[in-house]
C-alpha cells in the first residue's frame, strides 16, 4: 500500500515548516476517512514566528486544535481575530476562515501539539 508507505516515510520526522520561517514539524497521524485530519507535533525554536496567512481547503470547513505543550519565556503568541475557543494552553479556530498568525519566539522555545480535520468534505 503506497499511501502508508508514504506515511512511514515521513511520519515521526522533523520537517521544516511549510512558511519557511524557522519552526518544524513532526507528524505523528493522518486518515482521509472518516473524517480528514492530520496530527503534528510542532517545535519553534528560538526566533521563529509564523506570518499572518490563512490556511484555505478546496472544500469544507477546515478547524484546528493546538494545545501549547511548552511555553517560551516570551513571545510565541497566538494571534487570531476571531477563535471558536481560546485559553492560555488550548486554541481552537478555523485556519481557513480567520487569519492567524504566532509572534516571534524569545528566551526558549515553544512545542505545540496541533490537531486538524475538515468537515463538510465532498469526496472526490
Amino acid at each position: 500500500m503506497s499511501s502508508l508507505r508514504q506515511f512511514l516515510q515521513i511520519a515521526f520526522r522533523w520537517q521544516r515548516g511549510r512558511q519557511g520561517t524557522g519552526y518544524d514539524k513532526m507528524l505523528l497521524a493522518t486518515a482521509m476517512w472518516p473524517i480528514p485530519f492530520d496530527s503534528y507535533l510542532i517545535r519553534y525554536p528560538e526566533g521563529a514566528e509564523i506570518p499572518p496567512h490563512t490556511d484555505p481547503v478546496s472544500n469544507g470547513r477546515h478547524y484546528r486544535l493546538n494545545v501549547v505543550l511548552k511555553s517560551p519565556r516570551a513571545g510565541g503568541e497566538f494571534i487570531c481575530a476571531n477563535p471558536i475557543f481560546q485559553t492560555r494552553r488550548i486554541k481552537l479556530f478555523r485556519p481557513d476562515a480567520c487569519e492567524h498568525s504566532v509572534t516571534r519566539v524569545v528566551g526558549g522555545s515553544r512545542y505545540v501539539f496541533s490537531v486538524g480535520w475538515v468537515l463538510g468534505r465532498r469526496p472526490g
